[in-house]
């Protein structure tokens, strides 16, 4: 193998370990023996199980953030944009369950305040931004936009780590119930909800 190949290798075996064990529960014996190399192999592209672990979470961090920063990206009314990131947000979650089990769990020694919470903050900002645009476009104050991202990003963070788990019902019925309420609040919620964009 390349140096290139190993790394992604190890970086893969970690992910794995990381997101039945966590970052406490796993040892380097373990990652070394399940990448079938010695432990001086890991302390040399990474220099500790804490340097492989923080490149794992960075890893996920950039490929979530980058998804939902595309969905975000593209022009379109805020409704549709929320559903895009809720899916965006959803689809990252099925298509990358253990880099989403590890962005939940441990926080690596360079973010300690948390992977997750970090990425939450850097998509509410986002979210912010394009609510404060509809409220003033509303007549509603857009200063009020900061307090609703945070509602709304809460909102679509809790769902998926709960959908995480249950993967009932499928990633599109979520959303589209996800954005009925966000849109609609309680008390004009819709029996049968639909996605408007295209999923």
């Amino acid at each position: 193998m390349t140096g290139l190949q190993r790394r992604n290798q190890l970086i893969d075996v970690g992910r794995g370990l990381f997101a039945v064990r966590g970052l406490d529960g796993t040892t380097i014996e373990e990652i070394a023996a399940c990448a079938g190399v010695s432990k001086p192999v890991i302390y040399e592209h990474f220099g500790s199980k804490e340097g492989l672990y923080t490149q794992v979470v960075d890893f996920e961090f950039h490929i979530l953030l980058d998804a939902i920063n595309t969905a975000l990206a593209a022009e379109a009314k805020p409704r549709v944009l929320v559903e895009r990131a809720a899916l965006a947000l959803l689809t990252y979650i099925e298509d990358r369950t253990e880099g989403f089990r590890i962005l939940m769990r441990d926080a690596p020694p360079s973010q300690p305040e948390g992977a997750f919470s970090t990425l939450l903050s850097h998509v509410t900002a986002r979210v912010e931004h394009i609510l404060s645009d509809e409220f003033s476009r509303r007549g509603f104050s857009g200063q009020d936009g900061a307090m609703y991202a945070q509602m709304l990003v809460g909102m679509v963070a809790m769902t998926g780590q709960w959908w995480q788990d249950s993967r009932q019902p499928d990633k599109n019925t979520v959303a589209a119930h996800l954005v009925n309420l966000a849109w609609n609040g309680l008390t004009g919620l819709k029996k049968d909800p639909e996605l408007q964009s295209e999923a």
